[in-house]
């Protein structure tokens, strides 16, 4: 019978917190902004792990930079990592852009545009209605 909460979900799910103390304690490079550790995938072998990350306040061209620069400096993560967590072997560090916020974030100005005109549409039916 398979666990629900494996060996790889308990290391990515402490590699997510230590690298978001990492990101905000250690790094000191500027030209990234403010980053978000949404979720780490790690491979069955855990030699490989995919940070997925957001980027607020940057438009698209930053938020491609600060991931290009999170790639670059990923062996020191990766060794400030290894300090932090009790692994034989530390992954390697891939880091990705994820658009899920982006993606939630227009679907609530879309609901958001659509309630406003809901709220428009009912009163000017309010407006017909008495004035007939």
């Amino acid at each position: 019978m398979a666990r629900e909460y494996g060996r790889s979900q308990r290391v990515a799910s402490e590699m997510q917190k230590e690298l978001a103390a990492i990101l905000q304690r250690d790094v000191k490079d500027t030209r990234l902004g403010f980053v978000t550790i949404n979720d780490v995938e790690l491979s069955k072998d855990l030699a490989v792990a995919k940070v997925y990350i957001t980027v607020l306040n940057g438009d698209d061209a930053a938020k491609l930079a600060n991931v290009k620069v999170l790639n670059e400096i990923s062996p020191f993560i990766r060794h400030e990592l290894a300090k932090r967590m009790r692994l034989r072997h530390i992954s390697e560090l891939h880091f990705y852009y994820d658009h899920s916020f982006d993606t939630g974030m227009r679907v609530a100005e879309l609901l958001h545009d659509l309630e406003g005109r809901q709220d428009q549409s009912d009163a000017s039916d309010n407006g017909k209605s008495e004035d007939e």
